[in-house]
């Protein structure tokens, strides 16, 4: 007896392993959506051969009894005029005739016809009423089952019975041949459907091929790209285009996220570069180093490092807050819930009643430089958001107007009943914004030549939080000419006295 090698041992359990891992193959959409279609076909078709079989059994069967009743009925007005001949005069073949009397006396048959024993046995025969019924063929001398009808006759003094028998020999043979032709025909008939079947699902199929060989390619390639879209005006084509949509959108927003990244790395590096030659001029100069200045200084940057990092923050979770409530806002205003906002990032906004006059004061007292005015409200303007918000809107726009401003910045609040909106305007008299570049103000990391230079330590990342933050609380911001100047309206929803 041999000893197995250890290679053959080592072996043995990575092939059991490997046969055992293998998936059963599965089988395609196509040929899923064709055996339904033929299985469906199939029980139609054997259904309707069924309904057929059954519909020419009816038919026949009640061909048969009606030409049984009609030769009985000849027979019967015979026997009421007394005038029986016999033998009886019918066509011999498949049909036996019998008059029998209420003691099962055949008192008249046809040639063929027993002239002893009745067709039916005495207790069976019914001498007051049209009736039908089955026999066995041998009883009457016919190949199988016999349709035996019986209708009374004679006369009251001397009352008769005529039963007529016929063959079914006809109509089980026609069955017979119609059960045959279904059964040869039925698995040629589900064949060829079956092929049908195959080629039409695989020609509504191919443009789902098409758009998932579409899919791979731009899947394959670094850039974007558009699927197919088929010429027919059906599903699919608006599927095409749904998902050609989606992609524009995607690539939008991947654009949108590497623009995003590389300005932020560009923000970021500005004091970090600045923060490390401080360091390294402070360390060449070891104790000459004004230590107080440089410390000054490094706490100016990371100042400005944090307020960049912290607005970069928030505009990521205003961008998931924004993409996760999309939809919501408007309905939450309105029932006084307010629109989801940071909440679909770290928890639930503290949404509720805002009175904007008392918050535009409390903001404007922040800024203690004489231009700020804001002029008297006719009374309180309720809405409905997130307190914390509002003041981080209301704090960017004016102290984007106070460092532009020549002179003068005026807030001023005021409401439209009719638009059911507050409008929140500040308005600066300082050298403004082209109409050109009013839209673009609110992207990103934009910022103008002029602001630039008045604006050292800003990243252009403070419209763009105003317009996200007012998005989120249904309301729109817009930028017009003040003459000279520019006038700032910021529209919110308003909030019913009722309510508040």
């Amino acid at each position: 007896m041999t000893r197995p090698s250890e290679r053959d041992q080592d072996s043995g359990p990575v092939r059991v392993a490997r046969v055992g891992s293998r998936r059963p193959p599965t089988i395609g959409l196509r040929g899923r959506l064709t055996l339904v279609s033929v299985l469906g076909l199939a029980v139609g078709l054997a259904v309707g051969g069924l309904a057929l079989l059954g519909a020419l059994g009816h038919v026949l069967q009640r061909s048969v009894d009606d030409e049984a009743f009609r030769t009985a009925d000849a027979v019967a007005l015979l026997a009421a005029e007394n005038a029986l001949p016999d033998p009886l005069p019918v066509v011999a073949g498949q049909v036996r005739v019998q008059v029998v009397d209420r003691q099962g006396r055949v008192r008249a048959a046809s040639i063929d016809a027993d002239r002893l024993v009745p067709m039916l046995p005495v207790d069976r025969i019914d001498h007051s009423a049209r009736d039908r019924t089955f026999v066995r063929g041998e009883r009457l001398g016919l190949p199988g089952r016999v349709r035996v009808v019986s209708v009374p006759a004679g006369t009251p003094s001397e009352p008769l019975t005529v039963l007529v028998g016929k063959s079914m020999a006809d109509v089980t043979q026609s069955a017979e041949v119609v059960r045959f032709v279904l059964l040869v025909s039925f698995p040629l008939l589900v064949a060829i459907l079956g092929g049908v079947a195959w080629r039409v699902v695989g020609a509504t199929l191919r443009p789902v091929e098409a758009l998932r060989s579409g899919a791979e390619e731009i899947t394959g390639r670094a850039g974007g790209g558009r699927l197919p879209v088929p010429a027919s005006r059906d599903e699919i084509h608006r599927l095409a285009i749904t998902l050609n949509d989606m992609l524009a959108r995607l690539e939008a927003a991947r654009a949108r996220q590497r623009a995003f990244l590389a300005d932020a790395a560009h923000e970021l590096r500005s004091p970090l570069t600045n923060m490390r030659t401080e360091l390294e001029v402070a360390g060449r100069l070891g104790e000459r180093t004004d230590w107080p200045a440089v410390s000054r200084d490094l706490l100016a940057d990371t100042e400005r490092l944090s307020r960049l990092v912290d607005d970069l923050l928030l505009l990521a979770r205003l961008d998931e807050a924004g993409n996760t409530a999309a939809g919501t806002v408007g309905a939450g205003t309105a029932a006084g819930t307010g629109a989801p906002g940071r909440g679909a990032v770290g928890g639930r906004r503290a949404t509720g009643p805002v009175e904007l006059v008392e918050l535009v004061r409390a903001v404007a007292d922040r800024f203690p430089s004489p231009p700020v005015r804001v002029l008297p409200a006719s009374g309180p303007r309720w809405t409905v958001g997130d307190a914390d918000e509002l003041h981080r809107v209301l704090t960017n726009l004016i102290d984007n107007a106070v460092r532009h401003c020549r002179s003068a910045v005026v807030i001023e609040v005021t409401g439209d009943p009719g638009a059911g909106t507050h409008l929140v305007t500040v308005t600066d008299d300082g050298p403004g914004i082209p109409a050109a570049d009013r839209e673009r103000v609110f992207d990103r990391f934009t910022r103008l030549d002029d602001a630039r230079a008045r604006d050292a330590g800003g990243a252009g990342l403070g419209l763009a939080i105003v317009r996200e933050l007012v998005r989120l609380h249904g309301g729109t911001v817009r930028l017009s000419d003040a003459g000279p100047g520019l006038r700032v309206s910021l529209h919110l929803p308003a909030l019913p006295d009722a309510e508040t």
